[in-house]
């Protein structure tokens, strides 16, 4: 990485121009140089440019990882214009919402998923689509052995004069692309979040921000994976800022990344053995996973030098028995959309002490408070964590007041308030000790809580609803809800309640258990004490 590139896409050439004739992506068996990256990512850009997509304007990529997801994310970069990154998990709800916060008219989706683009296209302003699918780059016999064996998923979808498919638009003939200043502080992307008020929010991050991330997330591992000999297996999701720094940003260091259109274990451990993969990425949850995979003997994974885990706080327990089992730890990250990442880190081949989230970053500066009082803790003491840095995010998008319960000024600087509680040592060296109690962890996704709680008080039995994260080691969090009914209603059931989340909500939001009650803990002022019912439900467990 240059380090003095002005903008994303800067450094990308200057790595392409580096390293041409080198393997980029490896996507189900088919290979991408360096060269042929950047041909494709001109041609995407030129294409979208003279369809009249300009600098600052919003596109959403909703597609799972193939290699037109990093190569349309990088012409955007070419453009100048945002990146929305959404999962192609979302239904019409969620898409419905961002396309309208973010104001995006174009968004590239999959032939599977065009259904519920379609069904939206009337409430929001997107007036373009580009339809991609899982075989688009593959050969035409991968093709047809995928077809007579119905390996792979295909969807219906109609071709219009503002739907057209990611091959037609490799094929447009196009003039070459006028010269798009992109100034350090451009708007690059804006990753959705989730929000305190039932509704995701919009991180702003610009291209110098993302730029010293993924700089500081390379770092980490440079001292045992040497700038542009790492060969990358990629373990969370694109749409996820945990999955770009760590991705996407071992394209913009001379790296080279494996893609999977789905995370399968089966599929991971082969593709490291193949490649001979040195970095893997992703949560506690996913390492759990692993440990537990009753064929991981049958696989030789000894080729990985850097196995870095984040998203969630990591259980010593698999810590251990990772060590135990591979011999090489697994360095952990702390870090939020709102920071761009990471906050700490763990740098590889340095000791570290047990339990730590990671060393504060010399681009972060960090101040623990009393969470009631705001006040200062004393040194070495935990406190809830506020975060500063040079480039940092400023504010979400649309939501004011958002912006006001987590960035405040102290002291005449801006900070970004966390939440989570913390303690900080002499070292550096960060512990987590509680999370905010507006977000569940649940496989590794941040859950609001308050989302969960909004959609089931649209229910028309439901007057009060409150969502908690209950201990599970095998998925870090279950959902848990409690609901109070209405007076008058008889009958209704958690089953039917759960179906109404599963028809509003992502699968990874949707509470695994229901409980109902007469009533909710609130305070003197109203406001639901989460911390409490988080705290009854940890006690049942114990005594248990």
């Amino acid at each position: 990485m240059a380090g003095q590139a002005a903008s994303i896409y800067e450094t990308f050439i200057e790595t392409a121009k580096r390293y041409p004739q080198k393997t980029a992506l490896i996507y189900m068996g088919q290979s991408f140089t360096y060269a042929q990256l950047q041909k494709y990512t001109e041609q995407i850009a030129c294409a979208l440019y003279n369809q009249g997509v300009e600098k600052h304007d919003k596109v959403i990529i909703y597609i799972p990882h193939i290699p037109q997801w990093v190569m349309i994310w990088l012409a955007l970069q070419r453009i100048g214009a945002v990146v929305v990154p959404v999962t192609h998990f979302y239904g019409p709800h969620d898409l419905k919402y961002i396309a309208n916060d973010s104001g995006a008219e174009t968004i590239f989706c999959m032939d599977t998923n065009f259904g519920y683009v379609s069904k939206i296209l009337s409430e929001t302003k997107i007036k373009r689509i580009i339809i991609n699918t899982l075989v688009d780059f593959l050969p035409w016999w991968k093709r047809i052995v995928g077809k007579i064996y119905n390996k792979i998923p295909e969807g219906k979808y109609c071709l219009e004069e503002n739907v057209v498919t990611f091959k037609s638009l490799l094929a447009c003939s196009t003039p070459p692309l006028p010269h798009i200043t992109i100034e350090k502080d451009t708007l690059a992307e804006m990753i959705y979040t989730g929000g305190t008020t039932g509704f995701p929010k919009g991180v702003p991050i610009s291209g110098t921000l993302f730029l010293e991330s993924v700089k500081e997330q390379r770092k980490a591992s440079e001292s045992v994976i040497p700038r542009g000999t790492d060969i990358v297996i990629q373990g969370a999701p694109l749409f996820h800022i945990l999955g770009q720094t760590v991705g996407l940003g071992a394209l913009l260091a001379g790296d080279t990344l494996i893609l999977l259109p789905k995370i399968n274990l089966d599929a991971i451990f082969e593709h490291i053995q193949r490649y001979k993969a040195t970095t893997f990425f992703g949560t506690p949850t996913l390492y759990r996973m692993i440990l537990e995979h009753d064929r991981l003997d049958h696989y030789n994974l000894g080729s990985v030098k850097y196995n870095f885990c984040a998203g969630d706080a990591l259980p010593r327990e698999v810590a251990n028995r990772w060590f135990n089992k591979f011999h090489t730890p697994l360095y952990q990250g702390y870090g939020t959309t709102e920071t761009c990442g990471g906050i700490a880190l763990t740098p590889a081949g340095e000791p570290f002490p047990d339990g730590t989230a990671g060393k504060v970053l010399s681009t972060q500066m960090i101040k623990l408070v009393h969470p009631d009082t705001l006040d200062p803790v004393p040194n070495l003491e935990p406190g809830e964590l506020y975060v500063s840095s040079k480039h940092m995010v400023k504010g979400y998008w649309n939501k004011p007041e958002e912006t006001a319960n987590h960035f405040v000024h102290i002291d005449g600087r801006l900070w970004y308030k966390v939440g989570d509680i913390v303690r900080v040592n002499q070292d550096g060296w960060l512990f987590f000790m509680d999370r905010s109690v507006d977000i569940i962890k649940y496989k590794g996704y941040r859950v609001a809580a308050s989302k969960i709680e909004s959609v089931l008080q649209e229910h028309s039995a439901v007057v009060a609803a409150c969502a908690v994260g209950v201990p599970d080691p095998s998925v870090g969090e279950r959902i848990k809800a409690f609901v109070v009914v209405k007076d008058d209603v008889k009958g209704i059931s958690s089953q039917e309640l759960i179906k109404w989340c599963r028809d509003r909500l992502a699968s990874y939001e949707i509470p695994q258990y229901i409980e109902f009650r007469d009533m909710l803990p609130k305070s003197r002022v109203g406001k639901l004490l989460r911390r409490e019912m988080r705290a009854d439900e940890r006690r049942k467990i114990e005594v248990s």
